[in-house]
């Protein structure tokens, strides 16, 4: 029940407590064993185990409601901190039942495979020694539950999963409509047909910036944007999906636009509007964004499914249009710039080995809430400069990398050279801070001044801050903008800062950001 990133419903909260007091207990179990082997057994009379019970019990009637308690406190802050409102009345009683019936769950499941370990070392010592039997059965026992989740549990789920995910794709967003004009994909002229698209892609096709909206906010002229699409079905592979993609670019012309988005989306094909709809605003139109469906499953079902081929998709995008883009001459091609969110970030990313491969091939970046196993991330925050946090990293004393929570954490003082490369994380967003390492290790993040939505009670704990984090993801987009993992319209400054396009004041970025703000 201590405090964590975000607030959770009270049986996430139910299912973290009683999962971290069954680990608690195993490990409890285990010291005693060493305790044992070490030849350490104390002879305690009945009337001391008596003693000892009661004690237990006292202290358990005197702890658990206090940190019940303690636990809904904790929450109260964590919710003002993100902005989510109080659900009222908290569930005391509810949350201690479902948390020990969890707690009993585990610990039943751990006795049953100690019982086919024992089992396995009963058979094994008739033909081996006592102790190789033993380790043995452990390493069975330990590979029959990897077989079991993931060769069984986690391939069903996701087989269900998209299975039910490929239907839904086929649907639409509620008043998604087959475009009617040439510079996007799905319409007549294109050669991808409308159906094609997927539902995130149908959706992201319609939803950019018209002409007379770019110029009832201007005052200037404006070009219709140019939205570039391929569905996963469009092609055998990636590379056969991106190079429909690139076809598309040529077919709209969208090489001679003023600025080229490429865009890796998450799992069913999403690109987040607010990150993308800013550059056709800052360029009057004069735009081109391309994106591609690699999957038809969420973000969560993907990540569990196959974490290499959101890497592929984002290769292979951008190796086929940087093809065509680089062989244009410098001064007659436009600026090309790179951007995803959560798993798209994950998987833009594997095009570049690294932050000077990217300064070397684009002219700027914007990598939204990368999940924390991303290799370039992990290499560019574990080479930061001394002193500096690992939530607001400096690299390089921001020359050409910068890492923000807002715009306002861009300005750290000195030059920032082109082309400039943008890390966009917030303090509270589980999925950037979440790790398998949390379990035994305590982060360099929790080792420094918190981030200023994330509660200062927020401490490390072995197992506990782990499963807090895992939970934290469920519902980590349900806060404000600004929190969690929900990222907006702070994009529009993001962008004005990476590209600085003409035209374009201070005071017009501002009416920019409350309009999609609004």
């Amino acid at each position: 029940m201590t405090p964590s990133l975000l607030p959770r419903v009270w049986y996430l909260q139910a299912v973290a407590t009683g999962i971290s007091v069954a680990i608690g207990y195993g490990v409890g179990c285990l010291v005693a064993w060493v305790v044992r082997l070490c030849g350490v057994s104390p002879d305690w009379s009945e009337q001391w185990r008596r003693r000892g019970w009661w004690a237990l019990a006292v202290a358990a009637a005197v702890v658990i409601p206090l940190f019940l308690i303690l636990g809904s406190w904790w929450q109260q802050i964590v919710r003002k901190l993100v902005g989510v409102e109080d659900p009222g009345r908290p569930l005391y009683i509810a949350v201690l039942v479902l948390a020990l019936v969890v707690a009993a769950a585990v610990l039943a499941l751990g006795r049953l495979l100690r019982r086919l370990s024992q089992a396995l070392t009963r058979w094994g010592k008739q033909y081996v020694p006592k102790p190789v039997a033993r380790i043995a059965s452990v390493i069975v026992v330990a590979l029959l539950v990897v077989f079991a989740v993931n060769g069984a549990l986690i391939r069903g789920i996701v087989a269900v999963a998209e299975k039910s995910a490929s239907t839904a794709d086929r649907g639409n967003h509620e008043g998604v409509e087959k475009p009617t004009v040439a510079e996007l994909s799905g319409s007549d002229a294109s050669n991808e047909k409308w159906e094609s698209l997927g539902q995130e892609g149908r959706r992201f096709v319609v939803s950019g910036a018209t002409p007379d909206e770019i110029s009832d906010f201007t005052g200037r002229p404006a070009v219709q944007p140019i939205r570039a699409y391929a569905g996963v079905e469009s092609a055998d592979t990636v590379e056969g999906v991106a190079e429909r993609v690139v076809a598309e670019l040529e077919r709209t012309g969208a090489f001679s636009r003023a600025v080229l988005g490429v865009a890796t989306t998450t799992g069913r094909g999403w690109v987040n509007e607010s990150v993308a709809r800013p550059l056709e605003y800052l360029y009057d139109g004069n735009s081109a964004i391309a994106s591609m469906q690699y999957s038809f499953l969420p973000s969560p079902m993907a990540f569990l499914a196959d974490r290499q081929t959101p890497q592929d998709a984002g290769r292979a995008l951008f190796e086929a249009i940087y093809a065509v883009w680089s062989e244009l001459p410098d001064n007659s091609r436009p600026k090309l710039v790179l951007f995803g969110e959560s798993l798209g970030a994950y998987g833009g990313q594997d095009a570049f080995s690294g932050a000077q491969d990217m300064i070397a091939r684009i002219d700027g970046a914007l990598w939204v809430g990368n999940p924390n196993f991303t290799p370039q991330w992990a290499r560019i925050t574990g080479g930061r400069d001394a002193g500096s946090r690992e939530i607001l990293p400096v690299v390089d004393g921001g020359e050409h990398v910068r890492f923000a929570g807002s715009s306002g954490d861009l300005d750290i003082g000195g030059p920032w050279e082109e082309p400039r490369i943008v890390y966009w994380q917030h303090a509270s967003d589980p999925i950037v801070w979440w790790s398998p390492d949390l379990i035994l290790g305590r982060p360099d993040w929790l080792n420094e001044p918190r981030g200023t939505d994330v509660d200062p009670g927020v401490q490390w704990f072995p197992f506990v801050t782990f499963w807090q984090l895992t939970f934290d993801q469920v519902f980590s987009t349900d806060v404000d903008d600004g929190h969690g993992h929900s990222y907006g319209a702070d994009a529009v400054r993001m962008w004005a800062d990476i590209l600085e396009p003409a035209n374009w004041s201070d005071a017009d970025v501002e009416r920019l950001y409350e309009q999609m703000a609004g």
